[in-house]
């Protein structure tokens, strides 16, 4: 299980940017990335990497990188709960999200105990279009629905440890232990969604994974307005 964070920081989550926008980019571009921490293959799952542009929006709103983060676990234990509620008759999937529901909520219980010792309040954000842009390709009868739905959970928990990995070489040491370690179990959550798909799917996915690929490079190379964790690049 990931370590608990118990002590209190009023350190920023980066040093302030100073410089103009394309000189920080490219800084960040050329420092490395903790993608060593990566579940084998997991960059290859994933069709593109984040963009550089998105690191440097993060490390500009770091509180709403930290409240939008809370909210993702929250989301994430919430979709666990429910494949437990719908799936009563598939004993590893609910084994499974039984573990990933209550290590989402652990993780929601320690970014919020970030916050409250970095001043920060938790508030209600609008959620990204990321989640919703994926959950719309959805097939409307099972057993394709819940596959693709493990799909998509695997797609997000990738992701979320790819960008972890990103954001590590550029945070202060306390924030960058914690996302090292969330890095370990999210990375666990993604092979777990992809092993589920695989065990519960009639036949090969490989089709539909290629497909939810080419959807999720979709959704983080195009621009966003509001910055949250799943954003696509400032726009």
């Amino acid at each position: 299980m990931p370590e608990t964070i118990s002590k209190p920081s009023s350190k920023p989550i980066s040093e302030p940017i100073s410089e103009p926008i394309s000189e920080t980019i490219l800084e960040i571009g050329e420092a490395p990335s903790d993608e060593a921490l990566l579940p084998p293959d997991m960059l290859d799952f994933l069709a593109c990497a984040t963009p550089d542009a998105w690191v440097a929006w993060a490390l500009e709103n770091p509180e709403l990188l930290l409240i939008d983060h809370a909210q993702c676990e929250k989301k994430a234990a919430s979709t666990a709960m429910s494949l437990l509620y719908r799936y009563v008759h598939e004993p590893l999937l609910l084994t499974k999200m039984s573990q990933l529901a209550r290590e989402e909520l652990l993780h929601f219980e320690q970014v919020v105990k970030l916050m409250e010792s970095r001043g920060i309040v938790y508030r209600h954000l609008s959620a990204s279009r990321y989640a919703e842009g994926l959950r719309r390709h959805v097939s409307s009868q099972d057993p394709a629905r819940l596959v693709d739905i493990l799909i998509i959970g695997a797609y997000i928990e990738a992701r979320s440890c790819e960008r972890f990995a990103r954001l590590i070489p550029h945070l202060d040491p306390e924030l960058a232990k914690f996302y090292r370690s969330l890095v370990k179990s999210e990375g666990r959550h993604y092979e777990d969604y992809l092993m589920l798909a695989r065990h519960l799917a009639p036949g090969p996915i490989d089709d539909r994974v290629a497909f939810f690929a080419e959807r999720e490079a979709e959704l983080i190379a195009t621009p966003d307005k509001a910055f949250r964790f799943h954003s696509g690049v400032p726009g």
